[in-house]
């Protein structure tokens, strides 16, 4: 069966938190500005150094945003789920993207450009407050992985990434196994370490019977012991 089309409307009502505080005028100037973009899986959204002139949400799918690294290296800084808005802090700061974005599978990202938010927040306090809100928890979730990732020891950092994508994109039907399927490059970027660290350190994970492996798969068996290693670092 084919999939069923996302339409402008159906995203409006995904985004219903950044819709309710406009007025009829305003939110008819809102729908008139979306437009949906589908993305491949791996494929670019935005590059570091471009300039930014859209507030993206993500709608459906997954979204890495990351940094190009020493050596070519990239460091995950965060990952992105349905329904969370993204690429609009660089705009506000009036500077160009200090990082990169992809699709982690195929996605499906609703745009509307920043010169039609800035308007609105110009207009309506209410929106204001709410990207205040949306900034301020970005910025506590990026302090304590700034910690975590610059702290922690290998076995701390891994096991924090695994509880982070856990809580960002929760389980499958079996209430165990991670419902985003990692590449050991991705997941050691997410970490902060090399891919053979990661490999060895999950393959660790997997004897002590901590995790589950298959493939790109990953169950987690015990999550307390998890929690502890990355209490621990």
């Amino acid at each position: 069966m084919a999939k069923k089309e996302t339409t402008s409307k159906e995203a409006l009502e995904k985004i219903s938190d950044l819709y309710e505080p406009l007025n009829e005028e305003q939110r008819e100037y809102l729908c008139r500005s979306l437009t949906l973009h589908t993305y491949k899986k791996n494929e670019a959204i935005y590059n570091e150094g471009e300039m930014p002139d859209q507030l993206m949400c993500l709608l459906s799918g997954k979204v890495k945003i990351f940094k190009n690294g020493v050596g070519g290296r990239n460091q995950i800084i965060r990952v992105i789920k349905p329904v969370e808005y993204f690429g609009y802090r660089a705009s506000f700061a009036d500077q160009h993207f200090l990082t990169s974005a992809a699709a982690f599978e195929p996605s499906l990202i609703g745009m509307i450009p920043i010169k039609i938010i800035t308007t609105l927040i110009q207009e309506n306090h209410q929106l204001a407050w709410f990207f205040i809100r949306q900034l301020s928890i970005d910025l506590g979730i990026a302090d304590e992985r700034t910690v975590n990732l610059t702290q922690k020891h290998i076995r701390g950092r891994l096991a924090e990434s695994l509880l982070f994508l856990k809580e960002s994109y929760g389980l499958e039907e079996d209430g165990s196994t991670l419902s985003i399927y990692l590449s050991r490059e991705d997941l050691a970027n997410l970490s902060n370490m090399t891919t053979s660290n990661a490999i060895r350190t999950l393959s660790n994970f997997a004897a002590e019977r901590l995790i589950a492996i298959d493939g790109r798969k990953i169950k987690i068996m015990e999550e307390e012991k998890l929690e502890k290693i990355s209490r621990i670092g």
